[in-house]
């Protein structure tokens, strides 16, 4: 799922997805005492939260996954099929690989555990407002405690960069200036990796690297 730029100058602009009041409670106080965020609107299901992501056009949706009348994924997955340019960034107590990949694979930029440090979860936002991947450590440790087959050559040692890059959260810019090339040249290794990997967007990729053994949580590449 794709978006625009963020303004620096303004605040980044949420929508809260939970179906649980005491939970959209302590999102929203959170970040409305937070310089930087404003809190657009909350939604208690799926359904709602579509409605009101084409209404109020928020740059990130913190979204829950289990949910009545209509769940987390289906919602990621209608969003995109609509040409909502929101980051969605999932929020959830689940991290078994059958609730990430689906998540992932529907479009969200980033998933991050309930149980996250305050400061985690704002970097988490400023992260996916701009576009960059972001999953959790715990997360990242049961997908690649989920490896399906290990294959360390798959990616170019170049490819392989990029993707550590973009795993830690950075943009195509950052990468660029890290490996001291142009951004064209990341968004083709992006490109190639997205191809070798199978899968549509960075977050996946990402998903997908830590599923194949490709990228190991803290960074660096496994032994």
């Amino acid at each position: 799922m794709t978006g625009m730029p963020i303004d620096a100058d303004r605040p980044i602009r949420l929508l809260i997805v939970d179906d649980h009041p005491v939970v959209r409670d302590g999102l929203r106080g959170m970040f409305a005492a937070a310089p930087g965020f404003e809190v657009a609107g909350e939604a208690a299901d799926g359904a709602e939260a579509l409605v009101l992501a084409e209404a109020l056009r928020p740059d990130v949706v913190l979204m829950d996954l289990r949910m009545p009348r209509m769940d987390g994924v289906t919602a990621i997955r209608a969003m995109a099929e609509r040409g909502l340019t929101a980051r969605v960034l999932v929020l959830t107590t689940y991290d078994t690989d059958g609730d990430v990949l689906p998540a992932v694979r529907a479009g969200a930029t980033g998933y991050l555990l309930k149980d996250a440090a305050r400061e985690e979860l704002f970097h988490a936002v400023r992260s996916a407002a701009r576009g960059a991947s972001v999953i959790s450590p715990t997360v990242a440790a049961k997908l690649l405690g989920q490896v399906r087959a290990p294959a360390p050559e798959v990616l170019s040692a170049r490819e392989l960069e990029v993707l550590q890059l973009v795993a830690g959260g950075a943009t195509n810019r950052d990468a660029a200036a890290r490996l001291f090339i142009s951004e064209a040249t990341v968004k083709t290794h992006l490109l190639h990796v997205y191809a070798k990997l199978e899968v549509k967007d960075r977050a996946s990729a990402v998903a997908a690297g830590y599923e194949l053994g490709l990228l190991v949580p803290g960074g660096g590449r496994p032994r």
